[in-house]
């Protein structure tokens, strides 16, 4: 007798674009929703190290409105349809608002490096939000995930600007999703807390990171696997947080909107 597979999000055949999708969490949600059949549109600067019949690289600075249009109607073209988007593109400068032991130094915070992060994290899920929501609003039916952090809903020392670019797009979704709502669009945020290590916790991250802290690199990870930090006394998975994503995108979680949800293992700053 033959095993009946189920297609339980019923994401088959369904298209999304996923931002900074060649690596880290978006690289795992592009890896998810073509395990669950969708099609995706990755738009990163730079291409991933992995090729799928149902994924379509598009070069893309999500900074710039005329590269984000572009993409949109490039997965139009390839897919002839779009269902939605994960804002997923973002960076993290760890900086000191004031640093009495080298004031205006490396890891002082800047209007350099704050307009730049505000830019990549910001900018980028307005333009394309925008982009997107446009096409969904004239289909009557879509989702749009907001990739958060933990951060952005308790603060981080010594990542102040990181946090408050999320706690920006955590404002800017909920209202959009009151928005968007009579055209049968959702908005929903995810805030992922302690994350297994990607190229983008690099070691100078890190470095910055615990000086902005007072403690050493070492001490930093520590905290990684605390049950003092985290409830759940590990790092999660990025497979955790992209099977999440998938469920947000899927007609199974139609009825929820406007929300951002913590996806860290308990952890909170109580």
């Amino acid at each position: 007798m033959g095993v009946l597979i189920m297609d339980w999000l019923n994401l088959t055949d369904k298209t999304f674009i996923v931002t900074g999708g060649s690596s880290g969490i978006g690289e795992a949600i592009i890896k998810e929703l073509l395990h669950d059949g969708a099609n995706v549109v990755n738009a990163d600067l730079k291409k991933g190290d992995f090729e799928n019949d149902h994924l379509h690289f598009v070069e893309t600075d999500v900074t710039s409105a005329k590269q984000v249009d572009n993409v949109v109607q490039e997965a139009v073209k390839t897919f002839g349809s779009l269902a939605g988007v994960v804002n997923n593109a973002g960076i993290n400068l760890p900086r000191l608002l004031v640093d009495l032991s080298a004031p205006k130094g490396k890891y002082e915070l800047d209007e350099n490096v704050f307009e730049k992060v505000f830019a990549v994290n910001v900018k980028s899920v307005f333009l394309m939000s925008q982009a997107v929501g446009r096409v969904l609003a004239k289909n009557g039916k879509g989702v749009i995930v907001n990739m958060s952090s933990e951060a952005g809903l308790e603060g981080s020392q010594g990542q102040s600007v990181y946090a408050g670019t999320k706690s920006a797009i955590n404002g800017l979704g909920r209202s959009w999703a009151k928005e968007l709502g009579k055209y049968n669009v959702r908005v929903v945020g995810v805030a992922p807390g302690i994350m297994e290590a990607t190229g983008l916790r690099t070691l100078s991250y890190e470095q910055a990171l615990a000086y902005t802290r007072g403690i050493t690199v070492e001490k930093l990870r520590e905290g990684y696997k605390s049950t003092t930090t985290t409830p759940l006394g590990r790092s999660g998975k990025l497979s955790e947080v992209a099977s999440f994503v998938a469920f947000l995108l899927s007609d199974k979680a139609g009825y929820i909107t406007g929300v951002t949800v913590n996806v860290a293992g308990g952890k909170s700053r109580g």
